[in-house]
Formats: C-alpha cells, sequence, structure tokens
C-alpha cells in the first residue's frame, strides 16, 4: 500500500517538473537543431532551409576543426595528470596500514581551486605569468633558467600548458574526493584479508582497489570528457583564445559565431549539435569500452 502511495506522489513530481524539462531542456536542443539546418543569421527573423549545407561548410571549416584539436589536446594534457594524481592520493589517504590523521584538511585544500571564480583564476595566472615583469619571469630570470623574461602568452605551447594546468589544478580535487568516496565504499575486509595475506600495497592497489573502483573512474572519465568538450571560461579570460587561435576551443568557437561579428548563428547551431554528438558518441563508446572488459574479465576469471 504504501509501495503504491510512493509511485503516486512521483507521478505527481514528474507531472510538475515536466514543463520546465520542456521549456529549459527539451525545446533548445530541437530548436538548435532545427537551426542548423536554415541559414539564420544576424536579427533576421526570416530563415529558409538550407539541408546540410552548414554541416558541410563547418566540417571544412579549419578553424572549427582546430577548436576541435585544440580541445582535445588541452583536454588530455590535464586529465592524464589529474586522474593520476588523484589516484595516488585517495590510495594514500584511505591506506588502512598508514591510517593517516587530518586528510579532512588536506581534502578542503585540494578542493579549494575549484570553488574560486574562473575569472578570479585567470587573473592570477595572468599575472603570475605576465611579461617583463611578472613573478614566474622575475624567479626564472633570477635562477637563471632564462636568460631574459620569456612572453609565455606569445607561445602557442607554454599558453597550452599554461590552460591545462590551470584546468588540472582547478578539478583534481574534486576527483580526488570522488575516488576516496569510491575506495572507501568497498568492502573493508577486502583489504585486511589482502594485508593479512601478506599482500604488499601495490598489489593490493591493482588487484583489489582498482577492479572494484571502475564505476567510479567511468563516472569520473565520462564527467571529465564532457567537461573538458565544454571548456570555455579559462581559455577565453585568459588569452581569448591566442595566440593563433592555439587555445580556441569548441564552444568558444560557438561563442564567437554566435555573438561577435556578424552573428552566425545558424553555424553556432550547428557546431553545438556537433559538439552534443561528439559528447554522445564519446561517451557511448567509453561506456562499451568498459563494458567489454569486464566481460573479457568474466571469462577469463
Amino acid at each position: 500500500m504504501k509501495k503504491a502511495r510512493f509511485e503516486r506522489y512521483n507521478r505527481y513530481g514528474l507531472l510538475f517538473i515536466a514543463p520546465f524539462f520542456l521549456a529549459f531542456q527539451l525545446y533548445p536542443i530541437f530548436y538548435t537543431i532545427f537551426l542548423s539546418f536554415t541559414d539564420l543569421k544576424g536579427w533576421n527573423t526570416e530563415a529558409s532551409i538550407v539541408g546540410f549545407e552548414n554541416y558541410v561548410n563547418l566540417l571544412n571549416n579549419a578553424l572549427f576543426l582546430q577548436s576541435i584539436r585544440n580541445t582535445l589536446i588541452l583536454w588530455g594534457v590535464n586529465f592524464v595528470p589529474q586522474i593520476t594524481l588523484a589516484l595516488l592520493l585517495a590510495a594514500w589517504f584511505t591506506n588502512l596500514k598508514l591510517k593517516l590523521k587530518g586528510t579532512g584538511f588536506f581534502k578542503i585544500i585540494f578542493y579549494l581551486p575549484n570553488i574560486i571564480t574562473a575569472a578570479s583564476v585567470a587573473v592570477l595566472f595572468f599575472a603570475l605569468f605576465s611579461f617583463p615583469m611578472g613573478p614566474m619571469n622575475l624567479v626564472l630570470t633570477h635562477l637563471g633558467v632564462l636568460e631574459r623574461p620569456f612572453d609565455f602568452f606569445r607561445s602557442v605551447a607554454s599558453t597550452r600548458l599554461i590552460v591545462s594546468f590551470i584546468q588540472f589544478w582547478m578539478w583534481y580535487g574534486q576527483t580526488t574526493i570522488v575516488l576516496v568516496s569510491g575506495i572507501l565504499s568497498i568492502d573493508q575486509s577486502l583489504f585486511e584479508s589482502a594485508m593479512v595475506d601478506g599482500a604488499s600495497d601495490a598489489q593490493i592497489f591493482r588487484k583489489i582497489t582498482l577492479p572494484l573502483l571502475k564505476p567510479i573512474m567511468l563516472y569520473t572519465l565520462v564527467t571529465s570528457l564532457i567537461g573538458g568538450l565544454q571548456m570555455f571560461d579559462i581559455p577565453f579570460l585568459l588569452t581569448n583564445g591566442n595566440p593563433d587561435n592555439s587555445v580556441n576551443t569548441i564552444t568558444m568557437f560557438i561563442y564567437k559565431q554566435a555573438f561577435t561579428g556578424s552573428r552566425n548563428f545558424q553555424i553556432a547551431a550547428t557546431a553545438s549539435v556537433i559538439l552534443l554528438g561528439m559528447s554522445i558518441l564519446l561517451s557511448t563508446l567509453l561506456f562499451r569500452f568498459f563494458q567489454e572488459k569486464s566481460k573479457v574479465r568474466g571469462r577469463n576469471g
């Protein structure tokens, strides 16, 4: 009886949120898809259907293809060290042999960059690496690493590294906390039994922690990938995509097409649909990859 009443209340809840879901989720998605098949430009309300012309033009647009490449590079360069460090910290914090004290304090310290606004972070790092009198230039020239001040934001490589490092610095704390939660959810008796059997920390981590942490790893990977594809604030605020559009991401491309210059809404909508498709496709591939590995491990086991 109680279960039926609970399910009925759930249906009422869905009825209440349905208008907001339709208005703020489904309608914008379908309207954007519709715009991608039109020639809507500027504030002109009249638009005609052009079929797949926008998609063909966009996939031959060198700047758009570069923005895809930039986005994947920036995400990859920051995610690999991020997940590596987060795994090491999570394993360290949850090690039963060490029994570390005060880990809550370190978790707060690691998480702090995540709650600082992107604008503040961009201003901070722009000042740190500014030319010619920024703190980094002063320190490196004083130590003899540089003969003269270096303009970090005129170099493609250094600009990409700075943007990637900022993304890594802002998000590794959250990733660490998620992985710590995942490890703590594993039955602790498994670790205790392995320790009694004389397993080393490396063996415990490789044979117990990593396999059982796979669902959390998948969640972390998918959310990080989707967030990386939507990367906008740091590269936009730091250098506006320069030098040479080397940190111009997909979302920056969409923004510039829609809200600057000639306001190519049709191109922005098309790029948005492609971005949505990339997110769905890559997420699906990751899910399939992890499922296949589970099946292979199950057959071998």
